[in-house]
């Protein structure tokens, strides 16, 4: 089961550079896209330029024989731009005419000369400053010694066009997303139905070996079995049954009473001590003060049992087992520290994955039990504190202190 985990983080590092890939074909496409419509701009302007430098050339000679309809072509080309933004000046900086500009006045003078309103002038002016610093210039050669300037902006199409992309890029992460999101709670959906099904039927399942065994002990006292005998059979019984009452609670909102998580700890200590190899050291420290939580007994126990199973399981036959407990004001926690074979920090998440497991036997469904009791049941958190491999590891658990 660990390898399917492990294939599945390098399934979405191979999503995650295929998607990288894909974005940035994209945007180079579409940078490719702008940069020609740009050089199409450039070419009008330049069109422009000409035109303009032609009727300057026309208004300066005192030939007359030039016919009247080259003057009309000429101007009809300067007012056929009516999209790009287009500020002419002189060699000295002077604005000599504007076009297609969104003033912040209505236009107070023609399209073409400079208008009369301060706003208007200043807001040209802001714009002639601006646009000196972009490429978008081009020298117009009027005489000797005599030069014009076109400064123009990008069009709004090549404007909205240039945004396109990265709004386009949005709508498709948000896509993305929503149905990453929508697959992964359809499929935690599917798990959790498949592991409350799971407990539920294996509770059932125990409840008919459990009533039978309770009817024979108590006729086991008739048939001369000893006390001694009788009372370590009746506590393996009522373990069962206990057990079988913590599958039962998996998948509906269990019984929360209050209780000192000082009190439920130790009795899940005690249990487990007597119950493990004595050259494993099992040690208990509880909180100097009481911990007063909202929990159900039986399945906290379960996840302290649980996690000393664990531990017990990732040493070699021996070692040692360190159970602390602390609190402040609003936050208790619990600490299980071992000394066993660790687990790589690449790990401490997938653990608590349903089927991740390194044993050779096991379904690797206890830690996704014991998280799921913990954060959704007890409004707390269970992660892996800290872990050395050939070392040992620390979980560490944090439940809410219920105050008043």
């Amino acid at each position: 089961m660990a390898n399917i985990y492990e294939l599945r983080r390098y399934g979405k590092i191979a999503f995650l550079i295929a998607s990288v890939a894909v974005v940035a074909l994209f945007l180079y496409f579409s940078d490719g896209l702008i940069r020609d419509l740009s050089a199409v701009e450039r070419e009008r302007m330049q069109l422009w330029a000409d035109a303009t430098k032609e009727i300057a050339a026309s208004t300066m000679s005192d030939d007359d024989s030039a016919p009247a309809t080259d003057i009309d072509f000429l101007l009809g080309i300067i007012q056929s731009n009516t999209t790009i933004p287009v500020l002419l000046t002189d060699q000295d900086g002077n604005i000599l005419q504007q076009r297609n500009f969104s003033l912040p006045v209505e236009a107070d003078s023609s399209s073409f000369g400079m208008p009369s309103n301060p706003r208007n002038v200043s807001f040209l002016e802001k714009k002639l400053e601006a646009l000196k610093r972009s490429p978008n210039v081009i020298e117009i050669n009027i005489a000797d010694g005599i030069s014009q300037y076109l400064y123009y902006e990008d069009s709004t199409l090549l404007k909205r066009l240039s945004i396109y992309p990265y709004i386009q890029l949005l709508v498709m992460l948000a896509f993305i997303a929503v149905v990453y999101f929508a697959v992964l709670s359809t499929k935690k959906a599917e798990q959790n139905k498949v592991w409350v099904g799971l407990s539920k039927e294996t509770a059932h399942q125990l409840g008919t070996p459990i009533s039978s065994l309770m009817a024979w002990m108590e006729l086991l006292p008739d048939l001369g079995v000893d006390a001694d005998t009788l009372t370590e059979m009746n506590k393996d019984v009522n373990r069962l049954s206990t057990i079988a009452s913590r599958f039962s609670k998996i998948g509906s909102a269990p019984a929360m009473m209050s209780a000192d998580l000082n009190e439920i700890v130790g009795e899940a200590v005690g249990y487990m001590h007597t119950r493990i190899s004595q050259r494993i050291s099992l040690t208990y420290a509880p909180a100097r003060d009481i911990l007063p939580v909202e929990a159900c007994t039986p399945l906290l126990e379960w996840v302290i049992e649980n996690l000393i199973k664990n531990a017990v399981d990732a040493m070699d036959g021996s070692g040692s087992i360190d159970v602390s407990m602390g609190g402040g004001a609003a936050m208790a926690f619990i600490e299980v520290a071992d000394t066993g074979k660790g687990i790589s920090r690449k790990n401490h998440k997938a653990v608590f994955n349903p089927g991740f497991t390194t044993k050779s036997r096991g379904w690797g469904l206890g830690l996704t039990l014991a998280k799921r009791i913990i954060e959704q049941y007890h409004q707390g958190k269970i992660f892996v504190k800290q872990s050395v491999p050939g070392q040992g590891t620390t979980f560490r658990i944090e439940l809410p202190i219920k105050r008043g």
